[in-house]
């Protein structure tokens, strides 16, 4: 597609959203980057006006979804905003976090899209492209939460393909591995580690975490990946942004659910956390 018109980017304060508001204003769009409250934006605001991007401010709470007053000639949609918290065992999850990373993560990015994509299908093209996460493709204990939240929106990406093919919208889902982000660090503190029969794994897991980090890409690697496949008309509607993503991406592609199945107990069980 054409680098014009308008470009919405949820949770856009840092991380990938921050990057991708950025990268997309470069590549020619105006962008309309949502934040939680106005103050977070102001330092993606001064950026954005030093490189001369046009790039506007929008309040988004994804617990409580309202009117975006959306522009007339949106084409780009980057569902970006979500949570990553709670790595507890299943048994120990707090239901009120069950909750929240659900709503935040899934019924918020459906209020979003309820926004857009009216205005996608009266256009009669656009691009939605959805951020999941790698961490689907593998059986990570204590990530249960967080995985479940994003795999539901992986479904919910391939009933979207489907329903808005027809209307020429594409629909890509974006499945970051390690990037080096606020949300990449908090997970460093496995909370399982405070529950006796969990505490090995979750030591194992947390000692692990310096070989993740040094895998890890920028966010501004990551954005160029997203908006060079948003801009590819043949672009593969499930992609990842990193090589340990790439990896895994192609590895479910080659290995049975079994097999991954059994290439995940081998490793947090019989060999250890690496």
């Amino acid at each position: 597609m054409e680098a014009s018109g308008s470009a919405l980017v949820t949770g856009a304060s840092r991380g990938i959203g921050r990057a991708v508001a950025l990268e997309l204003g470069r590549r020619g769009f105006t962008v309309v980057a949502t934040v939680r409250n106005a103050e977070s934006g102001d330092a993606l605001v001064a950026d954005a006006d030093a490189e001369g991007v046009a790039l506007t401010i929008r309040e988004l709470e994804l617990t409580d979804v309202v009117a975006l007053d959306l522009p007339d000639d949106l084409r780009v949609v980057v569902n970006n905003a979500g949570v990553q918290m709670g790595y507890f065992p299943v048994e120990a999850l707090p239901l009120d976090l069950v909750r929240y990373v659900v709503e935040v993560n899934l019924i918020g990015q459906i209020g979003v899209l309820h926004e857009a994509i009216p205005l996608l299908r009266a256009r009669g093209e656009g691009v939605i492209c959805t951020v999941t996460s790698i961490s689907i493709l593998r059986s990570t204990p204590f990530f249960a939460a967080y995985r479940a939240s994003k795999a539901a929106m992986s479904a919910l990406c391939e009933t979207l393909l489907v329903e808005l093919a027809p209307f020429g919208i594409r629909v890509l889902e974006v499945l970051p591995g390690p990037v080096a982000t606020e949300g990449l660090a908090g997970s460093d503190h496995i909370e399982a580690v405070d529950y006796e029969p969990y505490r090995e794994p979750a030591e194992r897991m947390m000692a692990s975490r310096g070989r993740v980090h040094e895998l890890a890409v920028t966010p501004a690697t990551a954005a160029a990946r997203i908006v060079d496949a948003i801009l590819d008309d043949n672009a593969p509607v499930r992609f990842s942004t990193d090589p340990m993503g790439d990896a895994l991406l192609a590895e479910s592609l080659e290995l049975s659910h079994r097999e991954r199945l059994d290439r995940d107990l081998t490793r947090y069980i019989a060999r250890g956390v690496s």
